[in-house]
């Protein structure tokens, strides 16, 4: 319970200072009906009863003072409802019966009342043991000064019900909302767990990627045997790589997202072009875009640029980059071969062309179109928005 009455007062917005917001709203609610009887029955005995203007005074101060500490702080002093519980609920109402004046029940009715919201605040805000000695106190203090009046045994009775009852109710009613509110703040920290869990594991997916479409891709070729190792361009895109891989190691690497279509587009085919694989270009009304949406664009024709070199067999790709032609503000970009192609219903997917190609453009509210049949080339089509 300390844990959590320290994630109550620290944590901002957290289910459990919710709860205890409300608790201290509603008591204070109480405590201000039972201030309305009181001033309502001091204002119609004024004349002979002036010692009570003293009692409602003091119970108002006292009421201030515990009420407005714990709106500030967040919770109740304990310091404040002990002294609200002896002066308003227990010296009060013998005071008026032992210099006030009272001679029957009507005249002390309203102080007693205030024991009632007393003994309520008392059990939310102390522990077991203290809001139990509270409790008898409060019906031992009131018994006698009931007696002392000559109350009926049915308003005696009546009214320490209403004490205990009170007490009982607003400790079930804590009880009711602090349980609500940690299940609340559980769940949210289950919530954000998993989104940094989704964040961690989207981030590692792009490591993936960008390793299938750079490292991977320039490894295979490598492999292959089909490009001279030693070529400036190779070496140099290798050095690329190796600092990109120097990065992810340190987890120093930032996301640099390119500010437009043509210079992540240009950067694609410049990366493809070093292992040797000729594009031809061209762009025309190309649109401002958000950032990720021209990366997101840039990585997946690199991608689809790397496999015409692997797959298509003709060392030359087509790109074409524009404006959406409805004039809407997207953009449209295609790549194309005219290799021996192959047939879609019986072709699985691998990471490229389902991470790299069609996961980005999704990622971003874009689509990913291929367009193939074997003999007639493959056709790549890229639209944002999708």
């Amino acid at each position: 319970m300390r844990v959590l009455r320290r994630q109550g007062t620290t944590g901002v917005g957290s289910g459990l200072q919710r709860a205890q917001s409300f608790m201290i709203v509603a008591t204070l609610l109480y405590r201000a009906s039972h201030l309305t009887v009181g001033v309502l029955a001091v204002v119609q005995r004024r004349s002979h009863l002036p010692l009570q203007y003293v009692g409602f005074a003091v119970a108002l101060g006292v009421s201030v003072l515990v009420y407005g500490t714990a709106l500030r702080r967040g919770w109740f002093d304990r310091r404040h409802i002990w002294a609200d519980v002896l002066v308003t609920g227990c010296v009060l109402p013998l005071a008026l019966c032992a210099w006030g004046g009272v001679r029957e029940p009507a005249t002390i009715g309203w102080a007693m009342l205030l024991g009632g919201s007393a003994s309520a605040v008392a059990a939310i805000a102390l522990e077991r043991l203290q809001a139990l000695t509270v409790v008898a106190l409060l019906v031992v203090t009131h018994f006698i000064g009931y007696r002392a009046v000559d109350a009926s045994p049915a308003v005696i009775v009546g009214h320490l019900n209403s004490l205990v009852t009170s007490a009982i109710l607003t400790w079930a009613f804590r009880w009711y909302l602090r349980r609500q509110g940690h299940l609340l703040d559980e769940a949210n920290a289950r919530a954000l767990a998993a989104e940094a869990h989704k964040a961690r594991y989207a981030e590692r997916l792009e490591h993936h990627r960008a390793l299938h479409d750079t490292v991977l891709a320039t490894l295979t070729t490598l492999a292959a045997g089909g490009i001279d190792a030693n070529a400036p361009q190779v070496r140099e895109r290798c050095a690329r790589e190796a600092a990109y891989l120097r990065r992810l190691i340190q987890q120093t690497a930032d996301e640099v997202h390119h500010r437009e279509i043509g210079t992540a587009l240009e950067e694609a085919v410049g990366s493809v072009e070093s292992l040797q694989l000729r594009v031809t270009a061209q762009y025309h009304d190309l649109p401002q875009v958000p950032p990720e949406v021209a990366a997101a664009l840039g990585d997946a024709v690199r991608e689809a640029l790397n496999n015409v070199r692997r797959h298509a067999g003709t060392g030359h790709a087509y790109l074409t980059a524009t404006g959406d032609p409805d004039g809407g503000g997207g953009a449209v970009v295609t790549v194309v071969d005219r290799g021996p192609g192959f047939d879609l219903e019986r072709y699985e997917p691998g990471l490229g062309l389902s991470g790299s190609v069609h996961g980005r453009m999704a990622e971003v509210g874009g689509r990913a179109v291929v367009d193939t049949a074997p003999g007639e080339g493959v056709r790549v089509e890229l639209r944002w928005p999708g």
